[in-house]
């Protein structure tokens, strides 16, 4: 199984000492966001070229992957569905992107949502949009997780300058207490702003006075200076 060669591969080039280093950026400690999860040390450079020279496994095998106590592993086990969709026809998309929704009790961190969620999921539902109402089911959800991915998915949408799910989604989760929803939120509301800056700068009009300052900090990031610290003063007059 094309699995085992990858968790072998993996566990081959593992480093306790950047393990340590990496339990401590994604706040492995009790009580942290990911509290808990285990790594083998290994660079994401080195993981996406062992899962390209393994990307034909199975879903099945992607299951395993994504089981893996190991945080490395269960990333190796994603990339595989982002490396193959390029190629995979319709029946295929629709078969990985559920195969994806099962492995949502192994995607427990910011970085397993933000280099997978884009396409596996927000590739998914541009293309099937009676399928749409997931994301604002995630957004709801008590796991941080899944409204992370709710908020991420719109990426796919934004870069085809289809603007308003993200809209609505920022609206909804103008009030969430998590920070990495803010910093989402705020990175998929800058990504609005390159497409159409007008369109954020109504959105903000309404609503900067009211978003977290992480969130308004990220919307705003490409702003002028001036503008910026207008914004942040709570100046949102035209």
């Amino acid at each position: 199984m094309r699995q085992i060669v990858i968790e072998r591969e993996l566990k081959k080039i593992a480093n306790k000492e950047k393990a340590k280093n990496l339990s401590r950026f994604f706040k492995t400690s009790k009580g942290e966001y990911g509290e808990g999860d285990l790594f083998l040390g290994v660079s994401v450079p080195h993981i996406r070229r062992i899962v390209r020279a393994n990307v034909h496994v199975t879903l099945d095998d992607v299951a395993r992957l994504c089981r893996s106590k190991f945080h490395e592993i269960r990333l190796a086990g994603l990339l595989t569905l982002v490396y193959r969709w390029k190629k995979a026809d319709a029946e295929e998309r629709r078969e990985m992107y559920r195969c994806y929704l099962r492995q949502l009790p192994g995607i427990n961190n910011w970085d397993l949502v933000d280099v997978t969620t884009p396409t596996v999921v927000g590739e998914y539902l541009y293309q099937n949009p009676k399928e749409r109402k997931i994301l604002y089911t995630f957004s709801r959800s008590s796991n941080v997780w899944k409204r992370r991915i709710a908020v991420l998915a719109t990426a796919a949408f934004i870069r085809r300058g289809r603007l308003e799910e993200t809209l609505l989604l920022a609206r909804k989760l103008l009030y969430d207490k998590h920070d990495l929803i803010h910093k989402a939120v705020g990175w998929m509301l800058r990504e609005v702003g390159k497409k159409n800056k007008a369109l954020l700068e109504d959105f903000l009009h309404q609503y900067a006075e009211k978003m977290p300052r992480t969130m308004l900090r990220y919307a705003i990031e490409r702003f002028p200076d001036s503008q910026r610290r207008r914004l942040l003063q709570g100046k949102v007059a035209r």
